[in-house]
C-alpha cells in the first residue's frame, strides 16, 4: 500500500474557549486531488492553515511524506514542499510577473538557489498557469481570473509537493472556473502535484477531485468518493438544509 504524502490526525485548533477544528483526520495519497468542502465558518481555512504553518495546531499531528511538521512555520513548510495559495491575491503590484513568480521560487523547496536557477523555475511555473513572462507583462491591469492564475504561479514556483489550493473559484465566472478547475487537474496529470483544493462551490469541484473531506462546525462528517458525497443526506443537509427546509 503507498504511503499517503499528507497525514492527518486528531488536528485540533483552539482560539480561548472556541474550537475551529475539532480532532481532524485524513489521509492524502501521492498523486491525488482531495477536496476540502464545507460551508462558511466550518474550519477549512483554519485547517489549511494548521497545515501550512499559519496557524500552531492546539493538538494532533500533521506529516507530511511521513515527516511531523505540526507546529512548522510557514516559511519552514515551504522549504519541505508545501506550496500554497491564498483566496484574497496579494502580488507584489510593483513587480512584474516574472519577478513576482521568481521571488517565490527562492522561499521554495531545496533551500537556497541561483538567480538563475530561480529564473527558471519562476518562467516554468507562469507557463504552467498560462501567464506571460516577458518584461513588459505586469499586475497591473489583470483581472481575477488573471491574478488567481498568478497566485498559482507563485506557489508552483516554490516546487511543492503538494499544492494547497485556497477558494480557486471565488470570484470567478463560470467560464473562468471551468478553466482555473481544469488547471489544477492538469498540474496534477502533467507532475504529479499532490493537490488539497479547499472551496466552497460544489459543482466545479466535485467533477475535478478524487476524494473529497467534508467538515462542519469544526468536524469531519464525511470521507469519500464525489458522487457518494452527492448522495449523503448529512452533506445535504450541511448545504441545503434540513429536508423540511428545502421542501418549503
Amino acid at each position: 500500500m503507498t504511503e499517503p504524502l499528507l497525514e492527518v490526525t486528531a488536528l485540533t485548533k483552539r482560539f480561548g474557549g472556541f474550537t475551529a477544528v475539532d480532532a481532524v483526520s485524513f489521509q492524502v495519497a501521492p498523486g491525488e486531488i482531495l477536496g476540502l468542502l464545507g460551508p462558511n465558518g466550518s474550519g477549512k481555512s483554519t485547517t489549511f492553515n494548521c497545515i501550512a504553518g499559519m496557524l500552531k495546531p492546539t493538538s494532533g499531528s500533521v506529516r507530511l511524506a511521513g515527516r511531523e511538521i505540526a507546529g512548522s512555520t510557514a516559511d519552514e513548510s515551504c522549504r519541505l514542499g508545501i506550496g500554497r495559495t491564498f483566496q484574497i491575491p496579494r502580488p507584489f503590484r510593483t513587480l512584474s510577473l516574472l519577478e513576482n513568480a521568481k521571488l517565490a521560487a527562492h522561499y521554495g523547496a531545496g533551500g537556497s538557489i541561483s538567480a538563475e536557477e530561480a529564473e527558471v523555475r519562476a518562467r516554468d511555473a507562469l507557463r504552467l498557469a498560462q501567464l506571460p513572462d516577458g518584461p513588459d507583462a505586469v499586475v497591473h491591469g489583470l483581472g481575477a481570473a488573471g491574478l488567481k492564475k498568478l497566485e498559482l504561479a507563485r506557489a508552483l514556483a516554490t516546487q511543492p509537493k503538494l499544492l494547497l489550493a485556497d477558494e480557486s473559484l471565488g470570484g470567478l465566472d463560470a467560464g473562468e472556473m471551468r478553466q482555473a478547475a481544469d488547471m489544477l487537474k492538469r498540474i496534477r496529470d502533467e507532475r504529479g502535484i499532490t493537490i488539497v483544493w479547499v472551496e466552497h462551490i460544489m459543482g466545479v469541484l466535485l467533477s475535478v477531485v478524487d476524494r473529497v473531506v467534508v467538515l462542519d462546525h469544526g468536524a469531519v462528517i464525511f470521507q469519500g468518493t464525489p458522487a457518494a458525497a452527492q448522495e449523503d443526506a448529512r452533506v445535504a443537509e450541511v448545504y441545503l438544509g434540513p429536508p423540511e427546509a428545502r421542501a418549503a
